[in-house]
């Protein structure tokens, strides 16, 4: 039991606080406090060579896609500084192409595994052992232990003045999804699908749905729905 009670007070952190943290610790607190975010593999293929070399394929964790319209369906996500190479970024600058791969449960070790700084040269999905998996609708692979897949084309990529990141907007033209987690409504079941969350930079979750309430209106209670399958 905890016998110092102001242990247990908030503390606050001001703007110099946040400056003054060490460099990893800064990053660490950070980057935990936008919440539970989505955790996705992004696959891009580099663009053939001048020597008609094929392309080579990449793959790398993100915890930054994020939703932007229905109509189109666009989604959007924060790449880093190109301050070093990124290979997931130049290619879908080279190529106008990408997919988006829920990480499940079964997969977190290899996902995690992607972010180390593998040379151009290899391929992310020979290194950790995911498959990549193609369709005629984009030629970015797809990774075939994922459960739910999205395959985006590019419309808009824009720099980020205020810290050089860049965002990229994409619009999904391929959906790749078993129909036991597509609700009747259109809802999308990613807890039954396994669907993982991110916190901060390494930490990755299981969800427990607590509930699904149904279109709020003024003066009426709201309901609990039922997830319902098609």
């Amino acid at each position: 039991m905890n016998t110092n009670p102001k242990q247990d007070m908030p503390k606050h952190f001001n703007a110099s606080d946040i400056e003054q943290m060490p460099e990893r610790f800064r990053a660490n607190f950070i980057n935990s406090l936008s919440g539970f975010k989505s955790g996705n593999l992004i696959g891009t293929r580099s663009p053939k060579s001048k020597a008609g070399e094929t392309g080579i394929d990449n793959l790398a964790v993100v915890s930054s896609v994020f939703h932007v319209g229905a109509h189109p369906p666009l989604l959007g996500m924060i790449m880093r500084p190109h301050s070093v190479p990124r290979d997931t970024l130049q290619n879908i600058k080279d190529t106008g192409e990408y997919t988006i791969n829920h990480i499940c449960a079964s997969i977190i070790e290899m996902a995690h595994q992607t972010s180390a700084r593998y040379d151009s040269e290899l391929s992310e999905f020979e290194q950790i052992g995911l498959t990549p998996q193609r369709t005629e609708q984009v030629n970015a692979p797809y990774v075939l232990e994922a459960h739910i897949k999205l395959g985006m084309q590019v419309q808009d990529i824009q720099l980020l003045a205020i810290n050089q990141t860049e965002l990229v907007i994409g619009q999904v033209v391929e959906v790749i999804i078993e129909p036991r987690w597509v609700g009747n409504d259109g809802y999308v079941d990613i807890e039954g699908a396994e669907s993982i969350a991110v916190s901060g930079l390494d930490s990755y979750h299981s969800t427990n749905r607590l509930a699904r309430f149904g279109y709020a209106k003024t003066n009426e209670k709201l309901t609990n729905i039922a997830v319902r399958k098609l």
